[in-house]
């Protein structure tokens, strides 16, 4: 797979099933790079076996979510200003209706169970900001007072001018009869001529204040809608959550969980008996235990959480739970995979769907199931489970497929003290010998997995092996393996990363254990930095938006009046301890720091410093930096940019890490 070949990951959104079990619908995305965007479309497909058909025709249509009866969809796209939006088509296609007008666009939409109104959350902007005002500038608005703890987000900015509200809008009939632009007209003195009538309708808000909400999901009933606000703290933070009940009609709101249950929710839903599911993790009573926290499953039960599947058995870490009759449907994140489980009310398991799969979305209808799934040859398909058998029904892989895909071989290393590190290998086709690319994950509590990896699969094609794993301080391993590096980073992790690569260079005769280098991005940027200040032999390294100096973290990014104190501590030597500005004195290795120029989850003066502290060491070094990009450049970034990115990468390699020097 070339650079430009990120065109053929093809991603498929979660998908949505008709009552009767008779088709899904689902929506696609993948980078055009001449678009210079992710493009996607909604597709259709008929159950149990039918082809899938592109259902609409829009640069980015995403979300889609049909109504109770099955006969409209409801979904986002974007409008004229590029502002997301509800349209609603009906389910056999044809002309979308829109649906909002959002000022500054609309999230993913949710039907009332009588299919006639549409819940969703929008940001409102302080009257003055965000093009509120024709004609106004932003660097000619109000200066902003800021007095909690908490001011901007990665891939948005500043929220507090612009929090998300909870709407409800009455949803269009996609059959009936246009609205027309009226035919100039002379009118008697004193008449109005005649006017457009308004479409789409007006929302009403449910929710006010300087809260944010997230989430909007209707009650069994259909009189009140499900959210999660979000209030921003005056001194210290607080990660637990409250549900709330707002009323359709706007006369009021309940407290459905309160934040002394002790739970930070991810995610909702409604049973048909109005019976509410969690997925939740509990973080204390001091409300910021987030570190490898058990995410579990609860229901509430007379406004208590009670707990179905224990997170700490089985990871729902990256999971959303879907109400199917009495049963819900989650997501068990373990070694590199996300499986797709069936879950009784009193906790009983099933398996639907595992192997080598990574599964994104789910819905079902009856006994039949449909999930989005990534595969180790596949970024993305849809998947059917009917009757117990899976089967694959898409075949969105392909294009990938024929830009030449290595499969790569999953491994396991006996660490120094015996610990067991999970990881992987891929090589090109042929017995090398390659040099070593080490690649280290972000996160930490996240996890290298088996799907379909672009940045892996680049650096094969162009004669690297790669060696990648999954080390203490990961996801899907249990919670100790993930906490057990809470204030003690560069640790075992550090002597995790090193072990596997030299028990994978050990085990392999085409992998050449003196000619090796090194990457990663966030915590991956920060072992990276951290581990060429300890070990002098690597050929070159890249850190890429990296967690480099916790004590500045602290007041710049939008997790740092957290996250920094919950990983490395508050006490300065025991931060010092471990941090990679502490030691950047001691880099020897050739080194391409790259970051984003709107990156607040690690702020570009982490970079920035760390690049400076290089140049003054006298260290080999250079800087990349790419404009108008946050956190996510990697994934969600502008395609040429990743492109971009992607030539720098190899650039580099070929001057310090030449695949041609042995072979």
């Amino acid at each position: 797979m070339r650079a430009h070949d990120i065109e053929t990951l093809v991603g498929v959104g979660r998908p949505v099933i008709a009552p009767d079990g008779s088709f899904a619908v689902f929506a696609t995305s993948r980078p055009d790079i001449v678009a210079d965007s992710a493009v996607g479309q909604l597709w259709r497909i008929d159950l149990p076996d039918g082809a899938a058909r592109r259902l609409t025709r829009g640069k980015k249509d995403s979300a889609p979510r049909l109504s109770p009866d099955g006969t409209r969809i409801a979904f986002l796209r974007a409008d004229a200003k590029g502002r997301a939006q509800i349209f609603v088509v009906d389910a056999g296609g044809g002309e979308p209706v829109q649906a909002t007008d959002a000022p500054l666009g609309a999230g993913a939409p949710e039907w009332s169970p009588d299919g006639s109104l549409l819940a969703f959350t929008a940001r409102v902007p302080e009257t003055g900001r965000y093009g509120s005002v024709e004609g106004l500038e932003a660097v000619a608005e109000a200066p902003r007072r800021i007095t909690g703890i908490r001011w901007h987000a990665n891939g948005l900015g500043y929220t507090a001018d612009r929090p998300a509200h909870v709407f409800v809008v009455d949803a269009p009939d996609p059959g009936a009869e246009p609205a027309y632009e009226p035919a100039p007209v002379v009118v008697p003195e004193g008449e109005d001529a005649p006017t457009l009538r308004v479409v789409p309708a007006e929302a009403r808000r449910l929710t006010d204040g300087d809260a944010s909400h997230s989430g909007a999901v209707f009650s069994a009933d259909g009189s009140e809608v499900l959210t999660v606000p979000d209030e921003t703290e005056g001194r210290q933070r607080d990660l637990r959550s409250r549900v709330l009940a707002l009323r359709t009609d706007g006369s009021g709101s309940r407290v459905v969980l309160d934040r002394d249950a002790n739970l930070s929710v991810d995610a909702m839903a409604v049973a048909p008996d109005g019976t509410v599911a969690l997925i939740a993790g509990d973080v204390g009573e001091r409300g910021v235990d987030f570190v490898a926290v058990a995410v579990s499953l609860y229901v509430l039960d007379a406004g208590a959480p009670r707990l179905v599947v224990d997170g700490a058995s089985i990871d729902l870490g990256e999971s959303d739970v879907v109400a199917v009759d009495e049963d819900f449907l989650v997501r068990e994140r373990t070694r590199g995979r996300l499986r797709l489980l069936r879950v009784s009310r009193e906790g009983v398991v099933t398996a639907l769907l595992g192997g080598d799969v990574e599964v994104s979305g789910q819905d079902a209808a009856g006994a039949r199931v449909v999930a989005s799934a990534s595969s180790p040859t596949s970024f993305g398909e849809l998947v059917l489970i009917d009757a117990g058998e899976a089967s694959v029904l898409t075949d969105f892989g392909a294009a990938a497929r024929v830009t030449g895909v290595v499969v790569p071989e999953e491994i396991t290393v006996t660490g120094r003290d015996g610990y067991p590190v999970h990881g992987w290998v891929a090589k090109p086709a042929g017995g090398g010998p390659f040099p070593v690319i080490l690649q280290i994950h972000g996160g930490p509590y996240a996890a290298y997995g088996v799907h379909l990896f672009d940045e892996t699969q680049v650096l094969v094609d162009a004669g690297y092996a790669v060696v990648y794993c999954n080390p203490r301080g990961s996801a899907g391993y249990g919670l100790e393996h993930g906490r057990c590096i809470r204030q003690a980073m560069g640790t075992v992790d550090f002597a995790d990363v090193i072990d596997f690569l030299e028990g994978a260079v050990s085990g392999d005769d085409a992998l050449v254990g003196d000619r090796v280098g090194i990457m990663g991005g966030s915590y991956g940027g920060y072992l990276t930095a951290w581990t060429i200040a300890h070990d002098h032999r690597f050929a070159g390294a890249i850190v890429e938006r990296g967690f480099l100096d916790p004590v500045s973290f602290q007041g710049t990014a939008d997790i740092g009046s957290f996250f920094g104190d919950e990983y490395v501590g508050v006490d300065p030597a025991i931060i010092a301890s471990q941090s990679p500005m502490a030691v950047v004195g001691d880099v020897r290795t050739p080194t391409l720091v790259m970051h984003s120029e709107l990156d607040f989850r690690c702020p570009l003066e982490q970079a920035t410093r760390y690049y400076s502290a290089l140049k003054r060491g006298g260290v080999e070094t250079e800087m990349l930096v790419f404009p108008g990009e946050d956190h996510e450049l990697t994934r969600a970034g502008r395609p040429r940019h990743r492109v971009q990115r992607f030539e720098a990468v190899l650039d580099w390699w070929s001057r310090h890490l030449p695949v041609t020097s042995q072979q």
